[in-house]
Formats: C-alpha cells, structure tokens, sequence
C-alpha cells in the first residue's frame, strides 16, 4: 500500500523569505560536515556527487580504462569505482547493508549505463544548463555547509577535487533533471475518477503504514580498526545510551556526542519517514520501542549507533495530519554594503543581546531587512518544505524558544528562533490535495521506470573489461 503523508504543495507568500516550492534538484551531496541527500535510496536520483576524502592513488587513475561503451562513448574503470565508494560511504553512515562487490558493481554500472542514455538523450533534444544555474548550484552547496566559496575551494582541495570537477557533476544533474522533467513529470496525469478509487483504497486499508521518525546518536568507527580502538569509543555509545535512558535532552546529547553530519543543526533527528525507509538495522532495532524509547547502542559498518523513537504511528487516510512550525527571524542581506562576515558578527552580537534580556520582536523590527520585520520576524505557522533547505534544516533543529547561531542562506545571514510547534489535522481538501501528491509521485516512479528501461534497451552498449 502506498502511504501518501506529504506536505500539500500549496502556494505561500507571506514574505520574500518565503518560498513557493522547493527546487526539486536531487543533488547528493555529501561534505563531512552536513549530509543533504539520501540519493541511493530513490528510483529517480541523480548521480550522487560525494566531496569526500579522494581514496585513489597516483597509480589507480593511471590506470583507468574503458569497462563499457555506451552509443560510443565510453564508462571507464574509475567512474565505477568512485560511484561504487559513494555509495558504500553513504550506506555504511547510515548503517546500512552493504551488498557484495560483484553484486555493487553490476547496479553502479546499470546505473551509470541508464544515466548515461538520458544524458545523451537531453543533449541531442538541445537541453543545454547556463553556467549562472551551476554557479547557483555551487552557491547552495557552499551555503547549505555554512561555508563561504574560498572555504569550500580549499576543503575540495584538501579532498584532492577541485570546482571544475564539481561544476561538471553538477551539470550532468541538472542534465538529468530537466530531461526527466520534460520527457516523463510533464506527462503525468491525474484524474479526479483515479484519485477517488485511491483515496478509496487508503481509506478500506486496515491499519495503514507504520511510519516512525527517529534520532540517533553516532559514534565512527574507523575502518579496521583494533580491538583496542573499538573498546573505548563503545563505552562512549554506552555513556550516551545511559545518559540518554535517564532522561537528557536526545538533541543535546547528539550535539555533544555524535558524529553524524548535520547532528549538530538537527539534533540528530533524521526525519519521519515509512519504517522501510529507513536501514534494517535502525527499524528492527527500534521496531518494540514506544515513542520516546531509547535503544541500546548497535553497531554497524559506519560505528555504534543510540537510537531514540521521536515518533511512531499508523498513517492513514483519517487521521492524517502536517507538521507546523512558527518560527521569527532576524534577515540582514549582504552585498556590497555589507559582507557575509560583518552580517555573522552583527548578528552574534544581537543574539547575546537577545539571551540577555532583549526583545526578539523588537530586535527583529530594529534590524531586520525582511518583510517579517515589521511583525518582529513572525513568519507563521509553516509546514515541511515552505523554507529553502538551509534555513528549514537549522530551523527544524532547534527547541521551542531557542535561537540559533547566525546561518547564512541564499537570502543573506539569519537569527532564527522557534516558538512552537504543533500537529495540525488535515481538513478533507488537504487530505484530498495529499493523496493527489502521493499519487502523482506513484506514477511518476512507475513512468520514470518504464521510460528509462525503454531508453535503455535501446541503447548499443558493449561490455568491455571487468573493474579493478
């Protein structure tokens, strides 16, 4: 059955802050810092783009060559081999199952050939990406690891990558994604006859899907790692498990204490999500937990997972509800009046301000240059996906009242506080408009996959040698 618990895709407009939808870029992204996609997981992701530590030596990438051809151009050795580390880095932090190479290898090289088809597929319709949306692009990765552009240059140099590389990759996926747009998504129909007879099948579904959200704790074991390595970092699962168990505050512990990335934005919460969404090792482990239930720490090729039950219910078609958020904000722009970094120090300096006793609302009529100002940085109750993914990510981790550190966005440089929060019910048109999503996401995997096993199968393709 599929569950269909989906932000409504209404429009908002209460302020320039305010977005209409968010940028359906699936761009997998991996800095050690903060994760911003799950990429391996979806049928129809990108390529997944890791800015991790470059593990090749001299004398692997000089000894590249060819392992297919695909309508004469080639797939080579090293491609393989960085897609098949991505995803067993990706795998592996999230406590995942690796499979076997022999078996990696033959999905990453159906992934890369199937790729490759709808790349050459959007080039010879004409479908061409401006530099300025790359530039956008690299801006975002840049913003979204709270980095400025000079740091994320020399963090890829650091990694043995440079710009060039990633403004290739990131062509190549916004390639994919407006071939994908534009061959399948823009001819993807729904009726009002077949949302009936769906809203009608969730309705007689007994039970519905067990959905959970959970939390975790991380601490890395590093690969190979000796008995004696291992002992002292499972006393440090242990001490956080027991600390945990005994009532603290998960989020803070996970900022103290994991290793996780973006556990210190999100206070290692990963998100509400179907129970087979997540790894098998996390939804066996928690599996007999009640909500707010900690387990006691696993472990996993990434290292020795606490993990704490934040939610778990039976989602159907009657008792589906959204999440809200009312949060404030302080917005200062940067330009040429103003750098990122005077924005940072500026905004520090209210926040301490702010602990000591002074009014949010009134700094924010003060200070702020959105349009929230004049109602002291109220921005509304809003739902999952209304803010741009840097400002939602930090905003979704903080307590009631908390404020953050300044963040900077596409928009400029943030205080941001949260209220409260609250689970609002749907009325029978949200549910209505949730159902439509779910259903349109349905047939968009059934046609994505259609379309590309058609493109595929009429491709020329010669398997050559086999990886090394």
């Amino acid at each position: 059955m599929t569950s269909f618990r989906a932000f409504l895709p209404l429009a908002y407009s209460k302020n320039s802050f305010t977005t209409r939808l968010l940028p359906s870029l699936w761009l997998g992204v991996v800095i050690g810092l903060v994760s911003v996609s799950a990429l391996a997981q979806g049928l129809r992701a990108s390529p997944s783009i890791s800015l991790g530590r470059a593990t090749q030596d001299t004398s692997q990438r000089s000894a590249d060559f060819i392992i297919a051809i695909v309508n004469s151009e080639p797939i080579t050795n090293q491609e393989v081999r960085n897609r098949m580390l991505q995803i067993e880095q990706q795998l592996s932090s999230r406590g995942g199952t690796l499979p076997s190479r022999q078996e990696l290898f033959d999905q990453v090289l159906e992934r890369l050939i199937s790729e490759r088809t709808q790349l050459q597929l959007a080039k010879d319709n004409g479908i061409r990406i401006e530099n300025q949306a790359i530039d956008n692009a690299v801006q975002n990765i840049a913003r979204q690891n709270q980095m400025s552009m000079d740091q994320l240059s020399q963090r890829m140099r650091q990694d043995g990558l440079d710009i060039a590389a990633l403004r290739n990759s990131l062509r190549d996926e916004l390639l994919l994604q407006r071939v994908r747009e534009r061959e399948v998504e823009a001819r993807v129909r729904i009726s009002e006859p077949e949302l009936d007879a769906f809203i009608r099948e969730q309705s007689d579904a007994p039970g519905g899907v067990i959905e959970i959200n959970l939390a975790q704790i991380l601490i890395s074991v590093p690969e190979n790692a000796t008995e004696a390595q291992v002992a002292p970092l499972a006393a440090k699962a242990q001490r956080a498990f027991e600390r945990a168990r005994a009532g603290e505050d998960f989020a803070a512990l996970a900022r103290e204490f994991s290793d996780a990335p973006g556990a210190r934005n999100n206070g290692g919460e990963m998100g509400l999500r179907n129970a087979d969404r997540y790894p098998s090792l996390f939804a066996d482990t928690t599996q007999n937990l009640r909500t707010g239930g900690v387990a006691a720490p696993v472990r996993s090729g990434a290292g020795f997972h606490v993990l704490k039950v934040l939610d778990k219910r039976q989602q159907g078609l009657a008792n589906l509800s959204v999440p809200q958020t009312r949060a404030r904000h302080i917005l200062l722009r940067t330009g040429p009046q103003l750098s990122e970094s005077a924005a940072r120090e500026r905004l520090a300096d209210l926040r301490k301000r702010i602990a000591a006793g002074l009014d949010f609302a009134t700094a924010a009529k003060d200070n702020s240059q959105d349009g929230s100002a004049r109602e002291g940085g109220d921005l509304g109750w809003a739902v999952p996906g209304q803010f741009v993914p840097e400002f939602e990510e930090v905003m979704n981790g903080l307590a009631p009242n908390q404020i953050s550190e300044p963040l900077v966005s596409r928009f400029g440089v943030h205080l941001i506080q949260v209220v409260e929060r609250r689970e609002r019910k749907m009325d029978a048109r949200e549910q209505r408009e949730a159902a439509r999503a779910a259903l349109r996401e349905k047939k968009l995997d059934d046609a994505f996959i259609a379309w590309a096993q058609d493109l595929r199968a009429r491709a020329y393709v010669e398997l050559r040698e086999r990886p090394q």
